[in-house]
């Protein structure tokens, strides 16, 4: 009798214990899915990005702010974090490392310049973290082995397709070209080089230089001593001012063009050389998805938290969405929102067949009713490919009574 009671009691204790450990697993669980997803907001604030980075990272948080004001993702709120890379890779690392490490941040969003991206990558996907930036080096799409990482910008590439278009539209027959060397500045000047070539063209010159160097005028003389009509670019704001002032006090080839990436050919810029040194200048940036109530939400958001133009930083646009394009992630992934089920689930809300939305709200909505959506972005149609990018349009402009006006548009 005493041992049935014995046991009976080692069974109700047992009972217990289980009864003790599965509650408590149920409430870590219940805490898991509505504990605050957190982004790392990694974004140039200082340095050669600064003219866009503090509004890139203002639009992550004006993104989040409205996610959560719409009851957040699948019943998860977004909470950032935010690091400067100051634009210079190993200042990203370690930021990186302190939004993982110390902030445990679940995604990281916003990187801008290709070395940062791709100083960043292998961190982000170490720890098993999504990474979505506004960087164009090529390397990029082939060295994401893990699809872990998203690009909204267009690439080196396909910016170099455009100027090919826009140089052919132009008439222009000897083309040039001159590259920083780093992977988005040859990425440049190769995607240019390999759009013109297959169109039958020829390239009567090209140099790779040096970053950060005081003179450009050796480079500068080997490349207009063959004479060419036109001279395509992969530079920054920097280098492009050094380069342009030196040519335009040499009085070498006065009538040449020069095709110049949108990022190095902004208000700085003409503020550091005036228009008249500009005016051969054909600068060329992609474009918000301007037409699309999505980019209206937006800017209208953007210009009230920032008392600036939203068209003035394109790049704010594409971390805007980083943050709402997760947000319906979450959604569509819902009840599974760890960073691995979001990021599988992130083409899922660019279907050609669902339903166009342009806000998270409506998207949220769309989602929970069951059906398909394709959320059209502000930045760009968000339509992703294979390598996790996207193609928006380009700008072409030119100096038109002190300012780059735009002069035309270029599609693919």
């Amino acid at each position: 009798m005493a041992g049935r009671i014995e046991a009976r009691m080692r069974r109700a204790v047992t009972a217990g214990v289980s009864l003790a450990v599965m509650s408590l697993a149920l409430g870590g669980a219940a805490q898991a899915e509505t504990a605050p997803f957190r982004i790392g907001a990694l974004n140039p604030v200082t340095g050669a990005g600064s003219p866009y980075g503090p509004g890139m990272q203002k639009a992550i948080i004006l993104a989040a702010d409205e996610v959560n004001a719409a009851g957040g993702a699948c019943g998860r709120k977004l909470e950032v974090s935010a690091e400067d890379t100051q634009t210079s890779p190993e200042a990203a690392v370690l930021a990186v490392k302190k939004l993982i490490e110390v902030n445990k941040v679940d995604a990281v969003m916003g990187t801008w310049s290709s070395g940062v991206t791709l100083a960043v990558m292998p961190i982000t996907t170490q720890a098993g973290l999504s990474l979505l930036n506004t960087s164009g080096a090529p390397a990029i799409s082939t060295e994401d082995k893990a699809d872990l990482v998203w690009r909204f910008q267009a690439t080196n590439d396909r910016f170099g397709q455009a100027f090919a278009r826009i140089a052919t539209e132009r008439g222009f027959k000897r083309p040039a070209t001159m590259a920083y060397n780093n992977a988005s500045g040859i990425g440049n000047t190769e995607g240019f080089t390999r759009a013109w070539t297959a169109a039958g063209g020829e390239v009567v010159s090209s140099v790779v230089y040096e970053p950060k160097r005081p003179s450009y005028r050796s480079e500068l003389q080997q490349i207009l001593a063959a004479n060419p009509d036109v001279i395509v670019m992969g530079s920054y704001l920097q280098d492009t001012t050094v380069i342009l002032r030196e040519w335009y006090q040499s009085g070498q080839n006065p009538d040449v063009k020069w095709i110049i990436p949108g990022w190095a050919a902004n208000q700085q810029l003409i503020d550091a050389l005036g228009p008249d040194v500009l005016a051969n200048v054909i600068a060329v940036d992609s474009i918000s998805n301007e037409s699309a109530p999505s980019y209206a939400h937006f800017e209208a958001a953007y210009k009230k938290a920032m008392g600036a133009d939203a068209p003035a930083n394109v790049y704010a646009a594409m971390t805007y969405d980083m943050v709402i394009a997760w947000g319906l992630a979450m959604q569509q992934a819902c009840p599974d929102t760890a960073t691995a089920a979001v990021n599988g689930s992130i083409r899922a809300i660019d279907t050609a067949d669902g339903a166009p939305v342009y806000t998270f709200a409506e998207g949220k909505a769309a989602i929970e009713a069951g059906r398909k959506v394709n959320y059209e972005g502000a930045s760009s149609r968000l339509s992703f490919d294979e390598y996790g990018d996207v193609t928006p349009d380009f700008s072409l402009s030119e100096i038109d009574g002190g300012a780059f006006v735009r002069k035309g548009v270029v599609s693919f």
